[in-house]
């Protein structure tokens, strides 16, 4: 007599950890994924709080440095472009080394420009300084000062033209004072910041 095959017993437990098994390398998967996020190309936060730009005309050959310097003292220049909470991010010389490599082609930048970006503010007032350190003709030169505060929107400072008038010549563009995360008052007293940098009183 045919005698038919009894089917295996059936295991309660092998299968509870095979799913668990399953569910914790789901689970080890999802975690490996979130600690390496795929990268967002062109997104920089750069949190900078004060955004200082000064640029003259393209294609001058005049070397202009800007100097700022914050409530606690420190100053921020091309020797020292890093200072409390501020950086000098660039520091343009004028057209010396101004060409750029583009597909092993030159090609000339005119862009005269320096900045300083504020990743933070502390009360009391800043001063932002322009000397005009390499002059190579005998005209005056206009340079253009804009001073933003970034967060929590953008605003705008100050924004205006400074003459200089020869090489060495130091003017202060504009001072500005924050309190409680607030301007309260600008203004463009003469300040000497080079005479600081140089351990000067």
């Amino acid at each position: 007599m045919f005698e038919p095959e009894q089917e295996p017993a059936f295991d309660v437990l092998t299968d509870v950890l095979f799913n668990a098994l399953v569910g914790f390398a789901y689970l080890f998967f999802l975690a490996f994924a979130m600690m390496n996020p795929t990268a967002k190309t062109g997104m920089i936060d750069t949190n900078v709080k004060v955004l200082i730009t000064v640029t003259w005309p393209d294609n001058h050959p005049d070397d202009v440095d800007v100097y700022v310097q914050d409530p606690a003292g420190n100053i921020v220049w091309y020797n020292r472009p890093e200072a409390g909470l501020m950086n000098l991010d660039r520091d343009d010389r004028g057209q010396f080394r101004d060409t750029l490599l583009v597909n092993g082609e030159e090609v000339n930048n005119p862009l005269n420009q320096e900045t300083v970006s504020l990743r933070g503010l502390i009360d009391g007032e800043y001063t932002v300084n322009l000397v005009h350190f390499l002059a190579n003709t005998a005209d005056p030169l206009s340079v253009t000062v804009k001073v933003e505060k970034m967060m929590p929107s953008v605003t705008v400072i100050y924004y205006g033209e400074t003459m200089l008038n020869g090489r060495g010549q130091e003017r202060t563009a504009v001072r500005f004072t924050i309190e409680d995360d607030k301007v309260t008052n600008t203004n463009t007293r003469q300040k000497d910041l080079v005479v600081l940098t140089r351990g000067g009183k």
